[in-house]
């Protein structure tokens, strides 16, 4: 992705200004939406690497089995934009939050979406996406 690119995950700015930040440096994020949004980004450009380090290490997928099928089928989706429904808690000075989004994207010509509630706790200093509610 060109860093002049208006970002993937909605917010309007380039991903220079806004998800580059995250995925150049997890320790700059400053909020669970934040975090929520750069993964979703992450998905789009199938970062694999970053989509590990930004997931809880007691949840995060342990396999390099399960680690590429995440990778596989975020390049096999097209993906079509995020919608962030509400962010309880999570900011810079809490130690946990709930995301709850709508990622939409096609599969195999058809439209779905994943709506979920996340959860986001800070380890080691930083956010990490802990599960789903």
């Amino acid at each position: 992705m060109n860093s002049d690119q208006t970002c993937p995950c909605g917010s309007k700015k380039t991903y220079k200004e806004c998800c580059g930040i995250a995925h150049g440096n997890i320790m700059d994020v400053k909020t669970a939406e934040q975090l929520m949004r750069s993964r979703y980004t992450a998905f789009t450009l199938a970062n694999g690497e970053y989509l590990n380090l930004s997931h809880h290490s007691k949840t995060r997928p342990q396999t390099r089995s399960e680690r590429r099928d995440i990778i596989r089928w975020a390049k096999s989706v097209k993906w079509i934009g995020l919608e962030v429904i509400q962010s309880i808690k999570g900011k810079e000075e809490d130690i946990e939050g709930i995301v709850e989004f709508k990622a939409h994207f096609t599969e195999r010509g058809r439209p779905n979406l994943i709506h979920e509630k996340s959860t986001f706790i800070k380890e080691n200093g930083h956010w990490v996406y802990d599960t789903a509610l």
